[in-house]
């Protein structure tokens, strides 16, 4: 079964040989989980989110699982923009497969100024624009709960970056989540992710304290799959570019579940975790899924939920 999928953006197209993506925050920079698998055989990987100055994130803990998820507030801990292109990337299989940049900031200027550099870097074949973070001048608002700011954020990055496949990635701390998408579409994406993870927390009743040091944090996993598939399926009816589900997914059932709702492609998130080989285990168990389904190719598939 042909697996290949061609993400159509408004300026730019991203070939994957699959539809599994792996997202970021949770594949590292890709390298930690070659022992597990091949690299050059999923459609991409998403490495740990960038900022321009080095971060060292929260303090501890900062990591606690859930019923059926988990709670992360690592906060964004990476080493800058600039040591990931001198000395990660050069290390990533970057002619094999689609390596792509998740950016995040706290300001318009900063994602542009992020933009810029990946611009010029050939080894990255796309950008993923976090904007669930927030705007220090506004602030604190996130960027990604106001549709005019997250149209502001895309414009940028899309100006700053025009040679770049361009992917936002939307929170489901939203109102309206397609509006938020139809916003960034008229702002030049290419391709939209979601979802982000949903804000919650978890608390300690014998000490009375939180267990996050940060009190509140993301909670992703299986938890959150059933809000995820709602989002893309709305997402996909709203917007004419190309939707990555992004939420739960732990088999290739779940996989065929969010192209059933609209979805492109997907990525593997809190799953890589507890199995680390479960994104290069999707490759092969999507199509014999498939054929047990009777199901014939992808695009046959995709966006053909019946809902009356």
């Amino acid at each position: 079964m042909n697996l290949a999928v061609t993400l159509s953006g408004q300026s730019q197209k991203l070939e994957l040989k699959n539809p599994i993506l792996t997202a970021s925050g949770t594949f590292g920079y890709g390298l930690e989980f070659a022992p597990f698998g091949d690299l050059s055989s999923l459609g991409g990987f998403i490495v740990k989110g960038l900022s321009l100055k080095p971060r060292l994130g929260n303090p501890g803990p900062r990591i606690v699982e859930t019923t059926a998820g988990m709670l992360n507030a690592v906060g964004l801990q990476n080493a800058g923009v600039e040591y990931f292109c001198r000395e990660t990337l050069p290390k990533l299989p970057t002619n094999q497969t689609n390596v792509i940049a998740n950016i995040y900031a706290s300001s318009v200027e900063e994602f542009a100024e992020l933009a810029a550099i990946l611009e010029h870097e050939p080894r990255i074949k796309a950008l993923e624009v976090n904007i669930s973070c927030p705007n220090v001048r506004q602030g604190g608002v996130l960027f990604g709960q106001d549709a005019k700011m997250a149209a502001h954020v895309t414009k940028a990055c899309r100006q700053a970056a025009p040679n770049k496949f361009l992917i936002v990635k939307l929170s489901p701390n939203v109102t309206d989540i397609a509006y938020i998408a139809q916003s960034v579409e008229g702002a030049g994406c290419d391709c939209i992710s979601c979802i982000n993870t949903l804000q919650g927390m978890s608390v300690d009743l014998k000490s009375r304290r939180p267990m996050l040091a940060n009190v509140i944090g993301g909670l992703s996993g299986p938890a959150i799959k059933p809000v995820a598939l709602r989002c893309v399926w709305q997402v996909a009816k709203a917007v004419k570019i190309p939707v990555i589900g992004v939420g739960g997914i732990t088999s290739a059932r779940d996989v065929l579940e969010f192209i059933l709702v609209g979805a492109w492609a997907i990525q593997v998130g809190t799953a890589n975790f507890m199995r680390p080989q479960i994104s290069f285990e999707l490759i092969k168990d999507i199509p014999l899924l498939c054929e047990e389904l009777n199901i014939t190719s992808l695009t046959e598939l995709r966006g053909s939920l019946k809902v009356s």
